[in-house]
């Protein structure tokens, strides 16, 4: 694999129905499993709640030395207390940093991703707030699901604190590129009408994202990216068809990618 600061993966790993295209029926080990593959990969569960102290440390323990991780922040923060406005957040951001802490000293924390719902529309003095609560040791992506933030003055701010605009492709917003930080951050979620994480992206699709992906390289230090269309393995078939496209698959990643097509073609097959 060539050296590049392009670093693509998976947003979450342990799904079951990636058994029998990406990993094999009744894979327990799905962390080892997939770093075998990839090297990096978004947590998606810190989503939905804290976890504990030991499934912290099972990931560090679990993934090669090299292997990096990014993990949202709890929906409590960003959905339910709306950043600050509807409750005090900081000692939950205190508790959910102390918890994933240990990956940062591990060295294997790329950054925190702020996921803002649809509903939350523009409103740049609780977000710069709330980035003044935010531990400095970190470094933070924010993605947006309202257009009305789509403005000069939200990456003037982004810039000010060092925050990555989440680069984005889905049916809200427009996929367009914006740098505010020394990293980027890509996400692919699909374009399904009502799930749309339910999508396989064609390769004629992938194609247009690739020179965006490599022209974004250029101007940044690190580019991650993870495919969030998960249901039926379409991610990691996706992001290994990217990583080809950029010229960055490697001799182990060319053999997943193989056995995907193949056991897709199987269950085409069954299906059709």
């Amino acid at each position: 694999m060539s050296e590049s600061n392009i670093h693509l993966g998976t947003s979450g790993w342990s799904y079951k129905e990636w058994e029998g295209t990406f990993y094999r029926k009744g894979e327990k080990r799905k962390l080892r499993a997939y770093s075998s593959v990839f090297k990096i990969v978004e947590i998606d569960s810190t989503f939905y709640r804290n976890p504990s102290k030991g499934t912290v440390m099972g990931w560090l323990k679990y993934s090669p030395s090299d292997f990096v991780f990014a993990a949202k922040l709890p929906k409590l923060i960003t959905h339910d207390k709306r950043l600050g406005l509807k409750g005090n957040v900081k000692a939950d951001l205190e508790t959910y940093f102390d918890l994933m802490r240990p990956l940062q000293l591990g060295g294997k924390l790329g950054c925190f991703l702020i996921q803002l719902p649809p509903s939350c529309d523009c409103n740049l003095g609780n977000l710069e707030s709330f980035f003044g609560l935010l531990d400095p040791v970190f470094r933070y992506a924010v993605e947006f699901r309202n257009p009305s933030w789509l403005k000069n003055e939200t990456w003037d701010l982004l810039k000010k604190y060092d925050v990555a605009y989440t680069i984005v492709d889905e049916p809200l917003l427009p996929p367009e590129v914006h740098l505010t930080a020394d990293f980027a951050y890509f996400r692919w979620h699909g374009k399904g009408e009502n799930i749309w994480f339910d999508y396989r992206y064609s390769n004629k699709e992938i194609d247009t994202w690739a020179p965006k992906v490599q022209e974004t390289s250029k101007s940044v230090k690190k580019v991650y990216g993870f495919f969030n269309n998960h249901y039926h393995g379409y991610a990691p078939e996706n992001c290994l068809y990217l990583l080809e496209k950029l010229g960055l698959l490697s001799e182990t990643q060319k053999k997943a990618k193989e056995k995907s097509k193949i056991k897709q073609a199987q269950l085409g097959s069954f299906f059709g």
